[in-house]
């Protein structure tokens, strides 16, 4: 089961609506919805908050104030003084591949490029931990990436991002059960299509009025 929800992001209002932040987005709705407030914790560096369950373990909240190519100094002192295992870790953070208003579960697999990724791998020593990608699309030339995730989303971009993390939310009691193909089903779930518009029916053509024959003696 999950333990510890890392939202990736950089600090600072000058990056608060930026693409780059959506983990931090994400984070926060789950704060909100837990009835917890994030707080400054110096030893790991960055914002946290500690949900206690009945019969269960704590299970924390986090956003690291290290800026994106330093998360892991943060992840990792919070994950190993709990001991919090790497596979109990799941981090949120945008995604260039997807799309905005889609997210996707994944466990383990390469950093794809992401700083924040990378340094958390290197910090905890391995890739084997949850991710939740949130969509926010790609510019679609290489050398416009920095400029493009750290601007703020068009508000048709940012209104479907948000919805992605609304759904993903739903997961949550599932995650922290570990009833990880039952979270995948959540987030993948795909809204569904509209139904096509019902054609109006075409109006009947009335058979003409049938004659009576003639009587016996009348022109036909």
């Amino acid at each position: 089961m999950i333990r510890l929800f890392v939202g990736l992001g950089n600090p600072g209002p000058e990056y608060e609506t930026t693409r780059h932040n959506a983990g931090f987005w994400w984070v926060d709705e789950l704060a909100d919805r837990l009835g917890v407030r994030l707080q400054p914790e110096r030893a790991y560096q960055g914002l946290a908050a500690r949900v206690n369950r009945p019969g269960a373990d704590p299970v924390w909240l986090l956003k690291p104030m290290t800026f994106m190519n330093r998360s892991g100094a943060s992840v990792a002192p919070l994950a190993r003084f709990f001991k919090i295992e790497p596979r109990q870790v799941l981090v949120v953070h945008d995604e260039l591949d997807l799309l905005p208003g889609q997210a996707k579960l994944k466990f383990g697999g390469s950093a794809a490029g992401h700083n924040g990724l990378k340094d958390i791998h290197g910090m905890l020593g391995t890739l084997d931990f949850w991710r939740l990608r949130l969509g926010i699309g790609h510019p679609g030339v290489k050398a416009e990436v920095v400029n493009y995730v750290l601007k703020k989303p068009a508000p048709d971009q940012r209104e479907a991002i948000d919805k992605a993390i609304a759904q993903s939310l739903k997961a949550v009691d599932a995650l922290l059960a570990g009833e990880m193909d039952h979270a995948l089903a959540l987030i993948h779930a795909q809204p569904p299509r509209p139904k096509p518009p019902r054609q109006p029916r075409s109006p009947e053509v009335q058979a003409p009025a049938t004659l009576p024959p003639p009587e016996p003696g009348d022109d036909p």
